[in-house]
Formats: structure tokens, sequence, C-alpha cells
């Protein structure tokens, strides 16, 4: 039922944004203001499952069952990043299946070589398209969305194979990160055959232009959740010692608790 509601869409005229959400509560509250469709995107799945940073270190077990939350808590089409399917174009089968029967609406399915020490490696095109084919080809109710963040690390004629073969694939809609401009939002629209998702908005655009583009969704960050973080410490600490922490920036502290650092220097230690 959400499949299908996320495939309209898909198939409609507006660029809408989606809620961003961690647990059911937050489904809830998305459901009640109003929006469409919401996301559980990787970093916050990995900080509500495991405190941990967004290296690629929750199980598909551990997200289908946050999705399962999730999911359950309200009917709004859930958006669910599967980052690189878990493993090989065998293991984005089952994640296909998991999520689906969890009750995701989509997936994710990025071109990233995953775990990385850091930005940059990507897989080669026709393994990443053969993990995309293996999401559509499991036969799950759930619309395979292919991610590439070849924007992010490459040219634009890597980044237009990318969108190529992803589409050839089977996937329902193609999903850019790292898209800053209107000039390389016209270049993959002029070429595209299925909707758009996009991480975030290009400067000095609006939804109600990057919709005739062909966008359906545009992000808009998981500042939510950081806040979430921030108030709960906050309060925290008021209730401990009487006083406002010194330094209650949500980012910088979700870094420091989720151990940001320590795991940046294990990843480049173990992972090269």
């Amino acid at each position: 039922m959400t499949a299908a509601r996320f495939r309209a869409i898909l198939a409609g005229d507006a660029c809408l944004r989606p809620a961003s959400v961690a647990n059911p509560l937050s489904m809830r509250a998305a459901a009640e203001i109003g929006y469409e469709l919401a996301m559980l995107a990787g970093s916050v799945a990995a900080l509500e499952i495991l405190g941990a940073p967004d290296l690629a270190l929750i199980t598909l077990t551990e997200l289908a069952e946050q999705v399962h939350r999730v999911a359950r808590a309200a009917p709004l089409p859930l958006l669910v990043d599967g980052d690189h399917g878990y493993g090989n174009a065998l293991s984005v089968r089952r994640t296909a299946i998991e999520l689906a029967a969890a009750g995701a609406a989509a997936v994710t399915i990025e071109d990233t070589d995953l775990p990385a020490s850091g930005p940059g490696r990507l897989l080669p095109i026709a393994t990443a398209a053969a993990k995309v084919r293996a999401g559509v080809e499991a036969g799950a109710d759930i619309v395979v969305v292919g991610r590439t963040n070849a924007a992010l690390v490459v040219d634009r004629a890597d980044l237009l194979a990318r969108q190529r073969a992803f589409e050839e694939a089977g996937a329902e809609a193609i999903f850019f990160a790292g898209i800053k401009t209107r000039d390389d939002l016209e270049a993959v629209a002029a070429h595209a055959r299925k909707p758009l998702i996009l991480s975030a908005m290009p400067a000095d655009l609006t939804a109600a232009d990057c919709a005739p583009l062909g966008v359906r969704i545009c992000l808009q960050g998981h500042q939510p959740h950081f806040d979430a973080i921030g108030a709960h410490y906050r309060r925290l600490h008021l209730q401990r010692t009487g006083e406002e922490p010194a330094d209650s920036d949500p980012r910088p502290l979700t870094k420091r608790l989720s151990g940001t650092e320590e795991h940046a220097r294990w990843a480049k230690d173990y992972l090269g």
C-alpha cells in the first residue's frame, strides 16, 4: 500500500520535502503535521540504533527492525536509506525483501564502496547497476531507487553514465547526492528517463524550480534528530547540575557522543 503511494508521488508533478524521522513518535509527528512522506536516513538510523556515526556499522536485521517500528507508527510512505545493500548484489535482493516486509515504501541502494575510511570510493558502474537490478528483480513490493554519490567525487560524464545504468537496471527513481547548482541539475534532468530525488536543494533553487526538472523529492536534512539529541542532553544536564551546559550545539554534541573522531581513526587504521 505505501509503495503504491510512493509511486504516486513519483508520478506526480510536485517536488516534495520529506520529514526526517528516527523512531515511532517522530513518524507520528510527521503524519500529524501533514507531511506526505518520511525518510529514515542511514546516519539517523546509526545514531538511533547504535549511537554510532554513519559508517555502515548497523546490520540489515537491525535496520529492518527499526523500519518496522517506524513504519507501523503511521501510514506515511517511508523512504529508507539502504546504504550499499549490506553486501553484494545477492545481499541487495534480501535487503529489498526484508525492508518491504518491515513496511518500507522505498529503498535507496548507493554506489559507494562501503565501509570506507573516507569519501571518494565508488563501485564500478556495472557492479553498482547489478546491485540495483538485483533489488528490482527481488520481486518485493518496494520501490528501488538507485543512488549515486558521483557528483561529489567524479566528473559529469561518469555521473550521467551511472544515471543511465541505474535506469536500465530498473530503478524507479534516481537519487543524486551532491547536486549543488542549477547547471548540474539541468544536466541530469536533460538525460533523465526516471523521476529524480535530491539529497539537498541546490543553491538559489526552490521546490517550485525543481519540480519542472523532474525532481519529485528533495531532502531537507536531518536537523530534527540532532535537535532532539541536544534537547535531551540539555535537560539531563539541568536535572543533574541545575545549570545549562556550556556547549549544547547539537551537531558537535552528537559527534562527541557518537565517537565520530574515534571511529574515523579506527577506520583509517583498519580500512586504509
